[in-house]
């Protein structure tokens, strides 16, 4: 029993992959940025998206994200990952 695999078909996956990753990214940036904690406002703009990681570049952000903000008692990093998971479904279920 031969086995053949066509490797634009496997090209045009890995094609795709790398678009929705980007597309993952570029839809939750805007979402993690709405969820950080404002109240001077450094955290959110310190938020930044570079290339497929968003960082948050401030001394305190772990802290936040522990749920230190009374804004944001769960964080922000998990519900930015369900809201990515979701994304990340929508994507699959569209391919």
């Amino acid at each position: 029993m031969a086995i053949e695999i066509n490797s634009r078909q496997v090209d045009k996956l890995f094609k795709n992959m790398g678009a929705i990753s980007k597309n993952i990214v570029d839809d939750s940036y805007p979402y993690l940025k709405k969820e950080t904690p404002i109240r001077t406002g450094n955290a959110r703009r310190s938020t930044k998206k570079q290339g497929l990681s968003i960082k948050s570049n401030y001394g305190y952000a772990g802290s936040l994200d522990a749920g230190s903000s009374r804004q944001a008692p769960d964080g922000f990093t998990d519900p930015t990952i369900d809201n990515m998971t979701t994304l990340l479904e929508q994507e699959i279920r569209r391919l």
